[in-house]
């Protein structure tokens, strides 16, 4: 299997992504004649799909579940965020050698600085999850300043040891079991809570559950679930009741998608044209009979 394009997005499977409707939307705008399509790759397939990107012209593409570790072994250099992250979202094909980035953690900081308007810097945050997406946002917020981190699992040695990276920086951090939340309750002081789990996420396992009851949620803490089919997710919901600002998972997506455009294309890429692309996608698939 190889790519046939000059840009586009791996994962298995691929059909949720909303990726190519927003980056083709970018490359239209700029009148860039390049064509960014989905590739559902198998496992098994993967070192031969990234092999074909050396080829010319293909210019790169991003990565996504469950191929993130995975693509890592065959590439030329990887680059210090996706090293720290342990993971790449994004390959970018620089005369047939290939360099692995990861735009998760900008993409995260931009929309929490601009779509919610909350910069991080000496916040006191708590991290619902203990994978690679809670351990982009762990780093992420501590090179941004973060005063303190309490990291929330199912498993508790899981987030002990995502705890520990941000003590190794100097940072307060502790571990706690995701159950607990419920009757221990979360500090009145917590100005940020992040949903790094699948919980509520459409046709995952759990899409009708919320990780935090509403009673368990400051009112004055930002919630911003990374998940963002539906946009409106169980946890939004359980914020709303209780009158918490919330951000969804939608701006991360379309402002770390950015950052490959750019990295691709070295120019600016033409977010607000990309954001309104991803939204109407969105909306057009929550109006869909399922």
């Amino acid at each position: 299997m190889k790519i046939n394009s000059t840009l586009g997005i791996i994962g298995y499977p691929i059909g949720h992504s909303v990726s190519p409707r927003f980056q083709q939307a970018g490359l239209d705008h700029l009148a860039v004649d390049h064509q960014y399509l989905p590739y559902e790759v198998p496992p098994d397939l993967v070192a031969d799909f990234v092999a074909s990107l050396r080829s010319d012209p293909a210019r790169g593409i991003n990565v996504t579940v469950p191929h993130k570790e995975a693509v890592m072994p065959f590439l030329d250099e990887i680059d210090e965020w996706a090293a720290e992250a342990g993971a790449v979202n994004t390959i970018v094909n620089r005369g047939g050698r290939l360099v692995g980035y990861n735009t998760d953690g900008y993409g995260f900081l931009r929309a929490l600085r601009e779509s919610a308007g909350l910069d991080p810097a000496g916040k006191r945050a708590l991290i619902l999850g203990a994978g690679g997406s809670a351990r982009g946002v762990v780093q992420a917020l501590l090179r941004a300043g973060v005063a303190e981190l309490v990291i929330a699992n199912r498993t508790l040695e899981r987030a002990a040891a995502l705890a520990d990276l941000a003590a190794n920086r100097d940072v307060p951090a502790r571990a706690v079991e995701l159950n607990a939340l419920a009757t221990d309750g979360v500090p009145r002081e917590t100005d940020l809570i992040v949903n790094c789990t699948s919980l509520g996420m459409h046709h995952g396992p759990d899409e009708s559950a919320s990780p935090m009851a509403a009673a368990r949620i400051p009112p004055t803490a930002l919630v911003y679930d990374l998940v963002y089919n539906p946009m409106l997710t169980p946890l939004l919901r359980e914020a709303h009741s209780v009158g918490a600002p919330t951000l969804g998972g939608i701006s991360m997506l379309v402002y770390q998608g950015a950052a490959s455009f750019e990295l691709w294309l070295e120019r600016r890429a033409p977010v607000s044209v990309m954001m309104e692309a991803a939204m109407a996608a969105m909306r057009e698939r929550e109006t869909q009979v399922p």
